[in-house]
């Protein structure tokens, strides 16, 4: 087993080890999720060694190195002011969905017109048509990081799997009873999940085609699915108020959290899987202990329902976007809200961090998107110029280009 190169992972913090064992190429990282400006690299690239066989002494300095730079990353504190650079009218219909590959060099989006667009990010210029679907294309995404390939989903009852690159259909996946409402890439890119108004998710095989389990289990539409980082679990939330926790290998049910009294509107893990969030409609927002399913603590705080959240990438922070017209902030180990982000004059229905977890984007129902610091709540920008509700925002890799989507059937990229 013999080690070829290292890679530096910025978001979360981490190095990618690239090796050759029996033959094969594998790749596996070291996850420095606590990392900080003011971290002694030396003392911490020997306890990695200890833990690491294939860091070895000759390696070292360079790792020292590699860390070094994570933290300066880290150290950075300058603050991006987002200009208006491309106006697309994209479709001849209102936007479903917009989303990023990893780099933010091209993005997708859906729209009720039957189609999913790929458009190149720098020149706004469209790249193709991904045509084929029979009615609204719903759900959109790409297989990131790798980004060569697009999944669709549709009220058709079919997701399609596509080449970023050309455009060509790969595979159509059948099997749904009803609309697919949301869909997601295992970050492996093996396996593609869909989620349908019939209450069933399915997983599919992306290189074969074919589909791999049927997760049966919910009494009412499944309306969001997400996979952990390793990609041996993947949760859905449904209308029937409750989360599931399922083994992908064999599509068995581990967990059911139960304990909200709405409908599920969001659910997450957590970078290193030891968590889950999930928002609901019944104004809280609930954290649970990924490994056995139990309740660790109800968020509150909110006077209306709750419509997004999500975790920074290092799964120190969780954020709740709400119809009340607030976002707010809370430290996932204190379980305490930090910040509220107030502003808003109508319902925000999307939330995001950036990559590096010091700003927040919010898309509202008025018409106008805003930038946040992390840490105080403090609005910094407000991205005006849309003529009707924002329903879909997203931040490249980088963090330096923000994407929003809206009904008034425009994308807007911000740089």
């Amino acid at each position: 087993m013999g080690l070829r190169r290292l890679l530096l992972r910025y978001y979360p913090p981490g190095i990618i080890l690239e090796y050759v064992e029996g033959g094969e190429p594998k790749t596996r990282s070291i996850d420095l999720l606590k990392l900080r400006p003011d971290t002694d690299a030396v003392a911490l690239v020997e306890e990695i060694q200890k833990g690491e066989s294939l860091i070895t002494a000759s390696c070292k300095e360079h790792i020292i190195h590699l860390v070094q730079r994570l933290q300066e990353k880290l150290g950075e504190e300058k603050h991006h002011k987002f200009n208006l650079f491309k106006v697309l009218r994209a479709h001849i219909l209102p936007l479903t969905n917009v989303a990023f590959n990893k780099s933010g060099s091209c993005f997708i989006t859906g729209s009720y017109d039957s189609t999913c667009k790929v458009w190149d990010t720098a020149s706004g210029e469209e790249l193709h048509t991904l045509e084929g679907h029979r009615n609204v294309v719903y759900a959109v995404a790409f297989n990131n990081p790798y980004g060569d390939k697009i999944a669709t989903a549709s009220f058709d009852k079919t997701c399609k799997l596509w080449s970023t690159e050309t455009g060509k259909c790969y595979h159509t996946f059948r099997g749904h009873k009803a609309e697919i409402v949301c869909l997601s890439f295992n970050l492996q890119s093996t396996l593609v999940a869909t989620g349908s108004l019939d209450t069933t998710a399915k997983l599919w095989d992306i290189e074969k085609g074919e589909e791999r389990v049927t997760l049966c289990g919910h009494s009412a539409e499944i309306v969001v699915l997400s996979f952990n980082t390793t990609g041996d679990r993947i949760i859905t939330g449904s209308s029937d108020h409750s989360v599931a926790v399922w083994d992908v290998l064999s599509g068995r049910m581990l967990h059911i959290l139960i304990g909200h009294r709405g409908e599920i509107s969001s659910a997450q893990f957590n970078w290193d899987c030891s968590l889950i969030v999930t928002g609901s409609m019944d104004k809280t927002c609930m954290l649970w202990n990924a490994v056995n399913g139990t309740h660790i603590a109800t968020l509150t705080g909110h006077n209306d329902e709750i419509l997004d959240v999500r975790f920074d990438y290092v799964g120190q922070r969780i954020v709740t976007a709400s119809a009340d017209g607030s976002a707010r902030v809370y430290n996932a180990g204190t379980k305490q809200c930090i910040a509220k982000l107030e502003g808003h004059a109508d319902e925000i229905s999307k939330v995001c961090f950036n990559p590096k977890g010091n700003r927040i984007l919010t898309a509202s129902s008025d018409k106008t998107a805003r930038l946040w610091d992390a840490a105080t709540g403090q609005c910094l920008q407000i991205l005006e110029g849309h003529t009707d509700e924002i329903f879909s925002c997203a931040f490249n890799y980088k963090g330096d280009i923000i994407i929003t989507g809206s009904k008034d059937n425009t994308c807007r990229i911000w740089r």
